[in-house]
């Protein structure tokens, strides 16, 4: 049904227009009584299987909405009734601000993609503070996504990220650095190893003097090469920093089916979406081989089916964000990647209990 009439009738709008459009029926929902329940009855999915603990965090299972989705805190309870773990606010600035000009986000249908250049738009940190404060989070993990304005200079973006992690720290569970988004002018510069250890330093710091520990990932680009990347996890293995998001969106245009006149037409803007998963799944992959599994991962990028979501766990991830493919493939894509990860878990266990009863047979 999603896909054969509701989908054409939003992708009939622009995608802005459409991503207001939803959620304006999500807040709807809170005031109709039953209707949250109703959504929590057809798209959740019971996995007690699934639950692992992570950072310290128990996770009812390892499927989460990336950043860019509830872009100022405002959807976390909502996303969750689709059955989700945990939901990935912002990113947020200590300013609020509007981000580039509209039209900012594209869709590439035929290959089941986006490009956006939004620019990092949201109502500053404050705002998703008080959406915080007066819709506490309910049986969800929320995290939040920090990252610095635009105008601030790369030379003073470490204050940023200080100042929105600490108005931020008691109202969160964990924090993402973005370092890596394309849209943003000079931001992909701050993956350089010296500006990188100003901020993450100064973030250490202030946690130490905190009561609780609140993990702080980092997000990396798939565009940076791999010495780079190299640099980026001996870095995080001796700073204290908790794990590494894998990854953001791309530049990169390579592979695409659609017409490259109207990609071109289209200009600057991450791409997200199907043609990034290699790319992010070679990243997890990297990553956990190159530190022996003992960094955990949260892999992103282009995951649009069940079996992808299985690939990614399987290439070192701790857990899975999904973004895209919740957009093309509707509401129901949480609880299919989960009832294939159930499946698959309880196939293996099955399989190697049979291993266990084979090899003690041939022992007796």
């Amino acid at each position: 049904m999603y896909k054969t009439i509701i989908r054409p009738l939003l992708f009939s709008f622009s995608v802005e227009n459409a991503h207001m459009l939803t959620f304006r029926l999500l807040r709807m929902l809170r005031y109709i009584p039953g209707a949250q329940s109703i959504v929590r009855a057809m798209f959740r999915v019971k996995t007690p299987d699934l639950e692992r603990e992570i950072f310290g965090i128990t996770f009812k299972n390892p499927v989460g909405i990336a950043g860019g989705l509830d872009k100022n805190g405002e959807y976390y309870n909502d996303l969750a009734n689709f059955g989700v773990s945990f939901v990935e606010i912002g990113s947020l600035t200590p300013k609020s601000q509007s981000g580039n000009p509209k039209p900012r986000c594209f869709r590439l249908v035929e290959d089941e993609a986006i490009i956006n250049r939004f620019g990092i738009n949201n109502n500053g940190v404050k705002y998703a503070v008080n959406q915080l404060k007066n819709n506490p989070p309910r049986n969800v993990v929320v995290v939040g996504n920090l990252s610095k304005n635009t105008l601030t200079p790369n030379d003073m973006a470490a204050k940023d990220y200080e100042k929105s992690f600490s108005i931020m720290y008691d109202f969160v569970d964990m924090f993402v650095l973005n370092v890596s988004c394309p849209n943003v002018k000079d931001l992909t510069e701050l993956q350089d190893i010296t500006l990188l250890s100003d901020i993450i330093d100064r973030l250490i710091t202030i946690r130490r003097f905190n009561d609780e520990h609140r993990p702080i990932l980092l997000k990396v680009s798939p565009d940076i090469p791999l010495h780079q990347l190299d640099e980026i996890i001996e870095l995080v293995l001796v700073s204290g920093i908790d794990g590494i998001v894998a990854t953001n969106t791309t530049r990169s245009r390579a592979g695409l089916k659609t017409y490259s006149q109207t990609v071109e037409a289209i200009g600057n803007g991450g791409l997200s979406g199907a043609p990034l998963f290699e790319k992010s799944l070679s990243f997890v992959k990297y990553i956990h081989d190159k530190t022996d599994g003992l960094l955990p991962i949260i892999g992103v990028g282009g995951i649009m089916t069940p079996k992808q979501a299985q690939q990614m766990l399987d290439a070192g991830a701790s857990l899975i964000e999904v973004y895209s493919g919740f957009i093309y493939n509707g509401p129901a894509f949480i609880k299919q990647i989960l009832k294939y990860l159930r499946a698959d878990k309880r196939a293996t266990a099955e399989q190697e209990k049979q291993e266990a009863l084979q090899k003690d047979t041939i022992q007796s």
